[in-house]
């Protein structure tokens, strides 16, 4: 990558192969019947019993018979072919049923975070003109109501938690099963499936239209790209980041069509049990998790003995995994120190998420390089991935077979990357939406005149076809001394160390580069107990000499990585998060940039001794 121009010079185009081809009749649905008529017997998902927190079995034929119930249901609440299902809980078993359900009935599934707030609920139903909604509990049904009587919508609301399923399956009583088949007959390729509402880090969000073929295309395509991940009848995913994110929708659809076991789980209080008992083969996470995990590891570690064990047990993990990639690989020793390693410490984090873990898929944000390498030397190996809602998910991933640490995959099949002369990401390919609803202005902006979709995103391909992915355009600060420097860089590298839960690396006209960080309140007390500190409030933590100090190491151990204009020379510590709560993270994560500029322009106008125009 070119620190000035921003333009590579690898590769400026990529075409991933075409493995498989889709007829207008392939919508999903029909991938959902072609996987019954494999093996109705076979299991298909597995459902946890809230009393005795047992797995009960769903097979593919009852899975089947109660989508088809449930579109029935749909259809005898009144709901016409096209009308849209709004559908707003945690995640859940009964999700995939609703989705499938309103697919076969015809119908087009609205997700909506179980955190929207009631204004974001607002513009959902009104843009969408939702009429009909399903809630999770009480609660999000009544937020819902308030919110469709304040836009003036009738929306009929059924809630989970008051026997929502079974209202539909009594409404569907009278609805001959014949009529969800006609229903589903009438859809195509083109067909909607589903509008996504990103979750809007620039202001409101917009409705992405999904069609059917959106989902099949890749879906069909990416089954065939990687086999190892879903299509055998072993493998097993539990699903637990919100099914309102399109990724986890995908990956979804991604199991339930292959030959495998698909569970839920919404209680992260819960997720390491549920991991135990359910023994997934495959994970979808975010990369906030696996930095969770290592600093957890790392901290409990304690001092002493077992932290120098610990450490010594990463380092090995790291060298490993590098040497995975040369041609002579791992040496006799680097083997042998990995096998006491996995005795020592590997072998516990393994079992942490249930012992069968064959492959990790993260996604959502940039993974660092080095807990890449640790995880994947630690027998956790970690396919990096990168996708929008307006690709239907993913776009490039790394596979067991064809892996880059540090890239984010080659380009799945059958999907068009190309890098503009501005060195944007540019996507072409069936996975690529219909555009914005009620947006036709924004759909026609997002797209080149050769009909390119723009990421928004800054990147390079290798000559290999890998995907890099080095920060958005937007994002982009350019210096008083008219330096460019993409933030996520230095942003990523430092979101590893355990005291820190977020950073903002800012210096747009300014003299040089600075951040704001905030301290992760849970990992806090047990660094500040290996430490011989006494416990302390974050407003406490601020200011003492020892947390400033280690941070301080953390990023001149990040300014290594970049060049002296690029590096970072202050820093602040803030007294409080950026939260979803607060608005200054989105419901998958994303730090909402513009606005924690504007909410925090006082403390970097401190960080540079006043405005930009006085510096």
């Amino acid at each position: 990558m070119d620190a000035e121009g921003l333009v590579s010079t690898e590769a400026l185009e990529w075409t991933a192969p075409v493995l498989a081809r889709v007829d207008d009749q392939d919508t999903l649905p029909h991938a959902l019947l072609q996987r019954v008529q494999k093996g109705p017997r076979r299991p298909l998902a597995e459902v946890k019993e809230p009393i005795t927190g047992t797995w009960r079995t769903v097979t593919a034929g009852q899975f089947w018979e109660y989508v088809n119930k449930i579109a029935q249901g749909l259809i005898g609440m009144g709901l016409e072919f096209g009308d849209p299902v709004a559908i707003m809980s945690r995640t859940r078993y009964e999700w995939m049923v609703l989705d499938f359900a309103a697919w076969a009935a015809g119908l087009v599934p609205i997700p909506i975070y179980e955190t929207s707030s009631k204004a974001q609920i607002e513009h959902i139903i009104s843009d969408a003109k939702v009429k009909f909604a399903v809630t999770e509990s009480v609660v999000m049904a009544n937020l819902v109501a308030a919110a469709a009587e304040d836009v003036n919508a009738e929306v009929t609301i059924l809630s989970l938690d008051q026997g929502a399923m079974g209202e539909l399956e009594a409404a569907g009583v009278s609805v001959p099963a014949a009529e969800v088949t006609a229903r589903t007959n009438q859809l195509t390729l083109d067909s909607v499936a589903t509008i996504v509402y990103t979750s809007g880090t620039t202001g409101t969000p917009k409705g992405a239209v999904i069609s059917h073929g959106n989902f099949t295309d890749l879906n069909k395509n990416s089954h065939l790209w990687m086999p190892e991940v879903a299509d055998f009848p072993r493998s097993r995913m539990l699903l637990f980041l919100p099914l309102a994110h399109i990724l986890a929708r995908f990956l979804q659809v991604f199991v339930v069509t292959g030959e495998g076991v698909i569970g839920h789980t919404s209680d992260i209080k819960t997720l390491l049990p549920d991991l135990a008992s359910f023994r997934p083969t495959f994970l979808l996470v975010v990369p906030r998790v696996l930095e969770k995990i290592y600093n957890s590891a790392d901290a409990k570690a304690g001092t002493g003995a077992k932290k120098t064990i610990f450490r010594w047990a990463a380092n090995v993990a790291i060298e490993y995994s590098k040497a995975l990639d040369t041609p002579e690989g791992p040496s006799r020793q680097l083997r042998m120190q990995r096998k006491a390693g996995d005795a020592l410490v590997y072998s516990k984090l393994t079992s942490m998420v249930g012992g069968n873990v064959g492959i990790i898929i993260s996604g959502g944000a940039p993974l660092s390089e080095r807990l890449a390498h640790f995880f994947r030397g630690a027998g956790l190996p970690i396919q990096e991935g990168y996708g929008l809602t307006e690709t239907t998910g993913p776009l490039s991933v790394n596979t067991p077979h064809l892996t880059k640490i540090g890239t984010v995959g080659p380009t799945l099949p059958p999907m068009r990357t190309k890098i503009s002369d501005e060195g944007e990401v540019l996507v072409k390919g069936p996975a690529v939406f219909q555009g914005y609803h009620n947006r036709p202005d924004l759909t026609a902006a997002t797209f080149d005149e050769d009909g390119w979709f723009r990421t928004g995103d800054l990147g390079w391909i290798d000559r290999d076809g890998y995907v890099s992915i080095t920060g958005r355009m937007k994002e982009v600060i350019v210096t008083a001394g008219g330096k460019n420097v993409i933030p996520s860089t230095l942003e990523d590298s430092l979101r590893g160390h355990p005291l820190i839960s977020q950073v903002i690396v800012v210096g747009d006209k300014r003299p040089f580069i600075g951040a704001l960080i905030t301290l992760d309140d849970e990992m806090m007390p047990i660094w500040l107990k290996n430490k011989g500190l006494d416990p302390m409030t974050v407003s406490q933590a601020v200011r003492h000499p020892e947390i400033r100090a280690s941070l301080s190491a953390a990023i001149d151990r990040a300014n290594e990585g970049v060049s002296r204009a690029e590096s970072i020379r202050k820093f602040e510590i803030l007294s409080t998060d950026f939260t979803e709560a607060n608005g200054l993270m989105t419901p998958s994560m994303k730090m909402k940039r513009g606005e924690v500029l504007k909410r925090h322009s006082a403390d970097i106008d401190a960080l540079y001794g006043g405005p930009a125009e006085q510096s």
